[in-house]
């Protein structure tokens, strides 16, 4: 039996007379009795008692009449959940991001909006390194992610820069590059010759840490290279514990302030860490497709604002 037998039924129950439930259901009579009696067949019991000027329920046809019109209930509510869903103003969404994208305030800034704007929306949370956020985009595990540098390039995604940012050099307390005087000129390519240095990175991909490298060597710098870790924060913390120091994005310095200096990169040393969305081209609907543009409009007002 389908919900289409179910509603033939429920508006003949309801309106008690063949002729009127056909005309509310635009039907013809004859195939809405045909349709009635085709359901009698299939539970094995009268539902209704046929007499010259109507329809009436059997005690079964009662019981029955409650059954359908749960179902009934059911389904429309279904129904209007799917539209909803295919609307994307309700459904789940896995969004990932990075400790440091994390740190940018338009990150949580634009999570706050998705939550305001799209209250139905339920936003499932994940942190990674990079990498492992774009290939879990790639592989449908998340529909977006928040990154900086691209470290690789998946067919099917797309990766949009949304802001830049500077990025600074992060050093221990007592490092002699953490002298006041650096604040006011900034840290140098040639001052990080021979510093033992501590990157976020895959070895050999793309990103920050490759452009920082790159910039290192066409200046002749060779800075010693102490430590690769997967993430912001870990990298943050073997500053602070005196094991090197780290280029970062702006928005985080500040972490670990009692154990980390940050100072900027001199004049002339062009070394941005972009803030990126990555998701799927061809998955842009629904939920996914009303954030990328939430994300959109929030990162036009923030430039227009800066």
């Amino acid at each position: 039996m389908d919900i289409r037998q179910l509603r033939y039924f429920a508006a003949v129950a309801e309106t008690g007379h063949l002729t009127r439930a056909a005309e509310r259901l635009g039907l013809q009579q004859p195939p809405l009795s045909q349709q009635i009696k085709a359901i009698e067949a299939k539970v094995g019991v009268p539902l209704f008692v046929r007499h010259p000027k109507g329809m009436s329920l059997t005690d079964a046809g009662r019981q029955f009449q409650v059954e359908a019109q749960r179902m009934l209930r059911a389904f429309d509510a279904m129904e209007q959940r799917l539209l909803r869903i295919a609307s994307g103003v309700e459904g789940i969404l896995h969004v990932g991001f990075t400790s440091s994208a994390a740190a940018h305030a338009f990150t949580p800034q634009t999570l706050r909006a998705c939550r305001s704007e799209y209250p139905g929306i339920e936003l499932v949370l994940d942190e990674n390194h990079a990498a492992g956020l774009t290939e879990a985009v790639a592989s449908s595990r998340l529909e977006c992610g928040f990154i900086r540098a691209v470290v690789s390039r998946p067919p099917g995604l797309v990766f949009e820069t949304l802001l830049k940012e500077p990025a600074v050099v992060a050093l221990p307390l007592d490092h002699p590059l953490a002298a006041n005087s650096s604040a006011a000129r900034g840290v140098s390519l040639a001052q990080l010759d021979g510093q033992n240095m501590i990157l976020v990175r895959r070895t050999g991909a793309p990103g920050l840490y490759a452009n920082l490298l790159h910039l290192c060597a066409k200046a002749g710098v060779r800075p010693n290279v102490v430590a690769e870790v997967d993430r912001m924060m870990t990298n943050i913390n073997l500053v602070a514990a005196g094991a090197g120091l780290s280029v970062v994005p702006q928005s985080v310095q500040g972490t670990h302030a009692q154990a980390v200096v940050y100072r900027p990169l001199a004049r002339g040393v062009k070394l941005d860490a972009p803030l990126t969305l990555v998701y799927r081209k061809n998955d842009c609907s629904g939920a996914i497709g009303n954030f990328i543009a939430l994300v959109h409009r929030l990162a036009k007002a923030r430039k227009a604002s800066a």
